[in-house]
């Protein structure tokens, strides 16, 4: 992999993975992200402000998720 090569605005949905996988997510304002990792798994965790989720996302969920401003970073 290396370095993200952009930030993509993510909608939070329950039917609609991201286009791109991403490798992280970055987000303006904390709450709570409810997101699909890379291997599957549905995970729940809470970030701060300007916080940052170092995993792979492959859908960022609608239900459980209560931050705002979520960007995928991506490799594509």
């Amino acid at each position: 992999s290396g370095p993200g090569r952009d930030y993509v605005p993510v909608t939070p949905s329950d039917a609609t993975p991201l286009t791109t996988p991403a490798i992280a997510l970055y987000v303006e304002t904390g709450g709570v992200v409810s997101f699909v990792s890379a291997t599957g798994a549905t995970r729940t965790v809470a970030v701060s402000d300007y916080g940052w989720v170092l995993c792979g996302v492959r859908q960022v969920r609608a239900t459980g998720t209560t931050a705002a401003g979520v960007h995928a970073v991506t490799l594509g």
